[in-house]
């Protein structure tokens, strides 16, 4: 049976209050430091606003119960909103590193620096207790959106974090290449972590099977049917968002009654069912003498 884990929508309004809170800040150490550190990190945290907006929205989509033209459910949408956020990031990335290498060439001095980084301290100190919220939520109910919205901000904590460090270090130094170079080193790595969310999204919408993990506790319940003498083919899982499916084929001897075939496909659906949080289980009977019965073990090609 599955589960809808009730006002996910929550943890992503309070990802966008967040958002709205520290962007005020970092631009504000920005404007007093003039730091392009400093506004490449107030860049991504724009982009972690715009995430936590679409996340929202698509949150509220995935929620909607099935309905005619949508049989399995919305939880795709979820997808959407991981590989929007993913794009954001990426996009970010591209344009922190234009800025960086511009002040790489004509480097200025910093002011102001200890009320800048007093404000971005304050400003990655939220998003890590915000992060952590978010990361946690995503792996307990099993929601992409919320899990890849986490990971871009515990991606912006450790960005932050070394560009505090750099930018302290230049106005200690005095050397003014400091300061875009580690918006740069920021660039790169905030890119990879866009990629990776774009990839993760791709790979959902193209259906991608159930984790190891999962797979394993499909396996296991089978087997204690098959020291039974129950034989299964054509298993296949696919993951769409909160939502998992599991279908497979089972195979029993001839003479068994409709009743007692369907009673144990009903055993095997709810075993499964218990073991994988949001799953749905579809069984397929056949006679095992049949021959036939092994000629479907394969999706046929389109066309």
């Amino acid at each position: 049976m599955t589960v809808k884990p009730p006002g996910l929508q929550r943890f992503a309004a309070v990802a966008a209050a967040a958002a709205l809170v520290v962007i005020t800040l970092k631009v504000g150490a920005w404007w007093v430091t003039g730091s392009v550190g400093l506004l490449s990190d107030a860049v991504e945290s724009l982009a972690n606003l715009a995430g936590a907006v679409v996340a929202y929205l698509m949150l509220v989509l995935a929620d909607r119960p099935p309905d005619e033209e949508h049989a399995y459910g919305h939880s795709k949408a979820e997808y959407f909103a991981s590989g929007f956020e993913g794009g954001l990031i990426v996009f970010a990335a591209l344009g922190i590193a234009w800025v960086a290498v511009t002040r790489l060439l004509e480097p200025r001095p910093l002011e102001l620096v200890g009320a800048g980084l007093i404000a971005a301290g304050v400003a990655t100190a939220i998003n890590f207790w915000v992060a952590r919220a978010l990361l946690a939520a995503g792996r307990t109910h099993g929601s992409i959106t919320l899990e890849s919205t986490g990971q871009h901000l515990m991606t912006d904590v450790w960005t932050s974090a070394g560009v505090i460090v750099g930018v302290g270090a230049a106005a200690l130094t005095g050397w003014r290449w400091l300061d875009p170079l580690i918006a740069l080193a920021v660039a790169a790595h905030i890119m990879v972590t866009g990629a990776r969310l774009v990839r993760r999204s791709a790979l959902g919408l193209l259906d991608t099977s159930l984790d190891e993990d999962e797979l394993e506790h499909v396996r296991r319940v089978l087997a204690g049917y098959e020291a039974r003498g129950i034989q299964f083919h054509a298993v296949r899982s696919r993951r769409a968002g909160r939502r998992a499916f599991v279908s497979m084929h089972v195979l029993v001897p001839g003479e068994w009654t409709v009743q007692r075939g369907h009673d144990l496909a009903e055993e095997v659906e709810e075993a499964i069912e218990e073991r994988i949080a949001g799953c749905t289980a579809f069984t397929h009977l056949e006679p095992v003498e049949d021959p036939a019965s092994l000629k479907d073990q394969r999706i046929r090609p389109p066309g």
